[in-house]
């Protein structure tokens, strides 16, 4: 038999953490952009799909999203894989399948749906950071569980968020290895270019991004400096339901992807979020009924504005007309530009109080919610990064727009009671 020649020469970091990774079967790998762990991971798995024996081997490789996927990922499976005999690529389905049966796919978080299902004897998620928390205990975890497959987490630092947390869980759960690599450490790349990226971004997102600081704070995040002055003011407490109030959602509905649902009660200035849903692939009759399941009186739902765009499948209702069949009437957002509703977030955000368990999920979300950053350039975007954060901030957007039918005056000095704390 003919030698399978490879075309990758792992540098020192790589060859270490392909050593490392088969003793432990989970591994959280924070380092430094351009380190190459990108690149290792692929091959790692590679590697994997040719030498494992078991009937149908199947692997995935998960970016925030699809697209993200594809420009990051893709490219590398094909051109180290190229020389396997008999190797098919799927452009479509970013398939790579190889003459033993065994599957690498490239996925994107942003529709766990299409995840759910699937079995698995090795992951990677990639930039854990901006993936959704509940992705990889939901769903990964379980579709890991008939193989016993493995799972290598890969980023960089976001603020202390899920990839943080799983930093530090690693650190004290058996079978489970962390390490974290420095720019400063790695010798990666050399010192010039690291005096000028110095020298180009601003000292939290270069710690943030090269020398993989979770204390940075998170750079490009439109409310994770308000938050964090929400939690040093023990604003993140227990927020209970008050009988005596009614209570309103907010609302942004996916088709495929997710739909998300703030539960909110006002009283007086005050913002009292209480709980927070979020699932996917669901029909407005599974929503209804979760309202249903709820103990809250409810005053209002409110939705953005293409709740009302009729759709075929569903024999052309709208989302609008097939949920107030169901009893849900719904108040319409205003239609604002999304710098606009941004600032009406902002403008809401010191008078609310969050429930800190029930909402957990969705305040990561918020957090997280940042611009993109232009690499080519060296600057943020004027845009949101669209990930597990998404649909989060823009039900809560849309809540924040829609006061008493009119937009939020963002403009107008505000007065916050600092005396509700339970």
């Amino acid at each position: 038999m003919s030698e399978i020649v490879i075309p990758y020469s792992p540098r020192k970091l790589q060859k270490f953490l392909h050593t490392q990774i088969p003793k432990s079967r989970f591994n959280v790998i924070v380092a430094h952009r351009r380190s190459g762990k990108t690149v290792m991971c692929i091959n790692h798995m590679i590697r994997d799909a040719l030498t494992n024996t078991q009937p149908n081997p199947r692997y995935a490789f998960i970016s925030p999203t699809f697209k993200q996927g594809k420009s990051t990922a893709w490219d590398y499976i094909k051109n180290f894989a190229k020389n396997i005999p008999f190797v098919k690529f799927n452009e479509s389905e970013l398939r790579c399948d190889f003459p033993n049966g065994s599957r690498i796919t490239i996925l994107g978080a942003e529709n766990d749906q299409a995840l759910r299902g699937i079995f698995l004897d090795g992951c990677v998620m990639d930039e854990t950071q901006n993936i959704s928390p509940t992705l990889f205990p939901e769903i990964i975890r379980p579709a890991l569980a008939d193989r016993k497959g493995w799972c290598v987490f890969i980023g960089t630092p976001k603020g202390q968020n899920y990839f943080y947390k799983l930093h530090k869980e690693a650190m004290q759960q058996k079978g489970w290895w962390t390490g974290v690599f420095k720019a400063s450490q790695t010798q990666i790349l050399d010192k010039e270019e690291l005096r000028s990226a110095q020298n180009t971004m601003s000292e939290d997102l270069y710690n943030q991004e090269f020398e993989c600081s979770f204390q940075a704070a998170i750079t490009g995040s439109y409310y994770g400096a308000i938050i964090e002055k929400l939690e040093i003011g023990k604003r993140m407490t227990s927020v209970p339901y008050d009988e005596n109030l009614d209570t309103e959602t907010w609302w942004d509905l996916g088709l495929k992807d997710s739909t998300a649902i703030w539960f909110v009660q006002r009283h007086g200035d005050q913002i009292r979020v209480i709980d927070y849903e979020e699932n996917s692939g669901e029909g407005l009759d599974f929503y209804a009924d979760l309202l249903d399941s709820k103990p809250y009186k409810y005053y209002r739902h409110i939705a953005p504005h293409d709740i009302k765009v009729r759709e075929l499948g569903a024999f052309g209702k709208s989302r609008l007309e097939i949920a107030l069949e169901l009893g849900i009437s719904f108040d319409i957002a205003p239609k604002l530009s999304i710098e606009d509703g941004i600032e009406a977030v902002r403008k809401a955000l010191p008078n609310c109080y969050f429930d800190k368990e029930k909402t957990a999920v969705g305040i990561e979300a918020l957090k997280a919610y940042s611009k993109k950053w232009d690499e080519k350039n060296q600057c943020f975007k004027n845009r949101p990064i669209h990930n597990f954060a998404s649909h989060p901030a823009d039900a809560f957007r849309y809540g924040c727009t829609f006061i008493g039918g009119q937009k939020t005056n963002w403009k107008e000095p505000v007065q916050v009671d600092t005396s509700y704390i339970v």
